[in-house]
């Protein structure tokens, strides 16, 4: 299923900024930081089973639970 890259991304985000415009600045900066482009990736965007594993070991390192 595409698109779960983008999810997980916006899970992310919404979890580490609350909606905060700097802190999404700077945890779409740490992204980068570690190899994903967040505007690199859309719905429409084929699933990376590595971009993928990145993203849940991110997510892990940011305390922030996945609904992926």
């Amino acid at each position: 299923m595409a698109g779960k890259i983008k999810r997980m991304i916006d899970d992310i985000l919404s979890q580490v900024a609350k909606g905060d415009p700097v802190l999404i600045k700077t945890t779409k900066t740490k992204l980068i930081l570690k190899g994903i482009n967040p505007e690199k990736f859309t719905s429409t965007s084929e699933d990376d089973p590595a971009v993928m594993e990145k993203l849940s070991a991110l997510a892990r390192e940011f305390k922030v639970k996945l609904s992926v």
